[in-house]
């Protein structure tokens, strides 16, 4: 089998070039750079080699650097008896993230620095220091030691992105119990699940949040969620609304009751490195989701490393991140921006409501320096223009960051030039629950090309490689890990065995991550999609980012989701769903035109066989595309879990499209 590699178009021709460059503000701020300058790295590509050939060398100075404090010093860095898949990092020691993220700041210089700024949908402002989020996080621990939550136990958190959360996390932390972070737009039966899954005792939620101007009922559904997982003994409900909620004596507590005139001080528990902090569901093509585990001296240190030397964030920044709890990057923003010392911003809304500049006004409004998007985020704002953006003063920002998609030249720009004024590097990030943080990414002391990641992420050992486990440069071929690190899962919840099989069965001692990824003639990386989506046309493999890419490229096209469809001769030909942009009309000749826009771009063989139009596409909360449900509905096929799914109805657009013409469906 060939592995495709598409030939750039002609409207792509600019964006294989050097389009930023750090300047010396960049250079001397970095903390990346004073960490290399510490360890004696003469360059950055010695401080890469350096850290895959000795992991533990490597970790040890990075938890030095970042001055982290331990309960009691780990006795070895890196104990790998149990195999690559069970590394033991920081053996014998004890560490808990929530006294670095919290306590040491409290009780420090940083004590009246503000930790949380938060702003609700309807515009209501909270803001909270580092000395009154621990005030409010010890009252919060006590009260759920009171609720009989002890060290191990599971809590379930079920809220929007609110200041209470960022207390309900940390309070769980400082107590040892493992919280289980879910989305806010979960239908009953993801939330049931899941607490079942991971026999949770208390399940943490509100009586409803704001979202676009009306009210989401969160109590409701968590009522039919706790009717489904009986095991669940209580369930904290914090006061949002005010909206008048069913009740369950005996079982439902208020928030503010629990909390009132308890101690303001709790000790933070003195827990094990390797002691488990945060059991975070991904969702699986078939079966039930999968539990990945993680410990207090893993993911917490990964986000923090990552937001350190990718993103250069420092105590004097504003971090936010549009994200919601259920998505990683949340636990990540939460653990790792505060044991750095900044400033967390907090969204309830979203990012178009009441207008199409509230994320941009955010910006403003509260001086955000480090903001970070999902690409779908910025294909959704285009359409409203770039007047949107100039009406607000975006110069606080100093860093752009993305994950969760793949870029396509076009919003990329947008983006750089738009929100960022070409002065602000965009730093592409990609990795995984599992993994804790990024695989690959980008850093504000090297180049930039347009949608691109520098390379592997400092610490991770990574490659990409063909189906013999081989060496592929100028090629497309799966991306994969050599060496542990800190931050990987220790496994899915009570399943073992699937973890290996998910992640270690393909090559032995090496992690194979399910991207598609390739490296350029220039040493930068792309990441070409799931290898699990891979379209495989006459032989042919191609990721759908690249097709997808080609069809956005038509100016009426906003977004795209290409999929593979069996055929008896081909193996498989592309169908491509496309959104277009407002005021476009669907017909079979604009879908001709897409057609032959791809087959420009990629090559004739990989030409989609159909294009169809639809009003949206199905994603999750955090804008990832789910492919594999587009395919499954396109195909009458089982979907799969799709509990993360923010938008149902697109899916019976997708059902529906089987019955239309073959050149074009109209949404």
């Amino acid at each position: 089998m060939s592995i495709v590699t598409p030939p750039r178009d002609a409207h792509d021709s600019t964006d294989d070039a050097i389009v930023w460059e750090p300047s010396e503000a960049y250079l001397e701020r970095s903390r990346l750079r004073r960490f290399m300058a510490g360890v004696g790295a003469t360059d950055y590509e010695d401080l890469l080699r350096r850290a895959a050939a000795d992991p533990a060398w490597y970790w040890d100075a990075v938890v030095r650097d970042l001055d982290l404090a331990w309960i009691r010093p780990y006795e070895q860095v890196l104990d790998l008896s149990a195999g690559p898949a069970w590394p033991d990092w920081f053996a014998g020691g004890g560490f808990n993230y929530v006294h670095n993220a919290l306590d040491r700041h409290a009780a420090g210089p940083r004590r009246n620095q503000l930790a949380v700024t938060w702003e609700g949908d309807d515009g209501e402002v909270r803001k909270l220091t580092y000395w009154e989020l621990t005030v409010e996080t010890n009252r919060l621990a006590n009260a759920l030691r009171a609720l009989g939550i002890g060290k191990g136990d599971r809590v379930g958190i079920f809220l929007p992105m609110l200041p209470e959360t960022v207390m309900a996390v940390l309070a769980c932390g400082k107590i040892g119990a493992v919280y289980v972070p879910m989305f806010s737009g979960y239908g009953a039966d993801a939330v049931a699940s899941r607490l079942r899954d991971c026999e949770a005792k208390l399940l943490i939620t509100a009586d409803g949040f704001l979202r676009r101007g009306g009210t989401v009922p969160l109590k409701t559904t968590a009522d039919v969620a706790l009717e489904l997982a009986p095991e669940v003994e209580r369930c904290l409900v914090l006061r949002r609304t005010g909206d008048v909620v069913p009740w369950s004596q005996g079982r439902d507590v208020w928030w503010h009751e629990v909390v009132q005139g308890v101690a303001r001080q709790y000790p933070t528990e003195a827990t094990a490195a390797d002691d488990p902090y945060m059991i975070i569901y991904t969702s699986g093509t078939t079966g039930r989701p999968k539990g990945a585990l993680h410990v207090h001296a893993g993911f917490p240190i990964k986000a923090a490393h990552d937001l350190a030397y990718c993103f250069d964030l420092q105590g004097d920044d504003v971090l936010f991140w549009l994200t919601d709890l259920g998505w990683m990057m949340g636990p990540w923003a939460i653990g790792g921006g505060l044991m750095l010392g900044a400033t967390l911003l907090l969204f309830e809304g979203t990012p178009d409501y009441p207008q199409p500049d509230r994320l941009w006004h955010l910006v403003e409004r509260h001086g955000v320096t480090v903001l970070g998007v999902a690409p779908t985020a910025v294909r959704a704002l285009m359409p409203h223009g770039p007047d949107w953006p100039r009406k607000r003063d975006l110069s606080s920002l100093r860093i752009l960051g993305s994950t969760g998609e793949t870029w396509n030249p076009g919003p990329w720009r947008w983006y750089f030039d738009e929100i960022g004024g070409g002065r602000c590097p965009v730093i592409n990030y990609s990795g995984g629950t599992e993994t804790g943080g990024g695989i690959v990414g980008c850093v504000t002391i090297k180049p930039q090309k347009p949608c691109a990641f520098s390379g592997p992420v400092p610490g991770m050992d990574a490659d990409v490689v063909d189906d013999a486990g081989n060496l592929v440069r100028g090629a497309v071929g799966e991306l994969i890990v050599r060496q542990p690190w800190v931050g990987m899962t220790r496994g899915f919840w009570r399943d073992p065995d699937r973890y290996l099989d998910t992640y270690w069965s393909r090559f032995p001692g090496v992690w194979v991550h399910g991207d598609w990824a390739e490296v350029d003639q220039d040493g930068f990386w792309f990441i070409r999609g799931r290898s699990d989506d891979t379209l495989k046309v006459a032989g042919k493999r191609v990721g759908p980012a690249e097709v997808e890419s080609a069809a956005v490229a038509h100016p009426a096209v906003q977004e795209a989701a290409a999929i593979g469809v069996p055929h008896e001769v081909k193996g498989e030909t592309v169908t491509v769903f496309c959104v277009l942009i407002p005021g476009r009309e669907a017909s079979e000749a604009l879908a001709e035109e897409v057609r032959q826009t791809v087959g420009h771009s990629l090559g004739p063989a990989l030409r989609p066989e159909a294009v169809r139009f639809v009003g949206e596409l199905p994603k999750t909360r955090n804008a990832k595309i789910m492919r594999r449900v587009i395919r499954a509905a396109y195909l009458g096929l089982p979907a799969g879990d799709i509990s993360a799914l923010e938008n149902p109805s697109a899916v019976a657009a997708i059902e529906a499209a089987r019955t239309q013409p073959d050149a074009a469906a109209a949404g």
